[in-house]
């Protein structure tokens, strides 16, 4: 019987599995994580992501926070928010429309710094769990 450790089931939740939305015959997203620039990287970053009006419907702000994760899945960062005073994007109220996240490769433990190779910006919406891949090289 095979073993898997915590590393390799939390990375496979990170990436999980995408598929055509068109293909599968759902609504388009109402949620967009776009590529990160400049890709690749060093040592900052930005990631635009968008939500669409009809994620907004009836006045709601959905609960945002996008986190990013080593090849080990482990949490290294917590973007912030730019054009919004610098708030982490942990558990944020947005409105509707584009938004930008900003890391400038530093790490929540203040003794590590940005190594080159790849990294996972995990965005969650009200739940749901939107991945991008990263690269870092000098």
């Amino acid at each position: 019987m095979a073993h898997w450790g915590v590393p390799g089931w939390v990375l496979l939740l990170l990436v999980g599995s995408a598929g055509s939305t068109a293909a599968q015959g759902r609504p388009p997203p109402t949620v967009e994580l776009r590529e990160n620039y400049p890709n690749p990287f060093f040592p900052a970053t930005t990631i635009p992501f968008v939500l669409a009006p009809q994620r907004c419907e009836g006045g709601h702000r959905p609960l945002v926070s996008l986190k990013i994760y080593n090849v080990l899945a482990q949490h290294v960062a917590i973007p912030v928010l730019l054009h919004a005073d610098g708030r982490r994007l942990d558990e944020v109220r947005l409105t509707c429309g584009l938004h930008e996240a900003y890391w400038d490769g530093s790490f929540r433990q203040k003794n590590r710094q940005l190594t080159p190779g790849i990294y996972y910006a995990q965005l969650v919406v009200d739940g749901e769990r939107y991945t991008l891949k990263m690269i870092a090289r000098r």
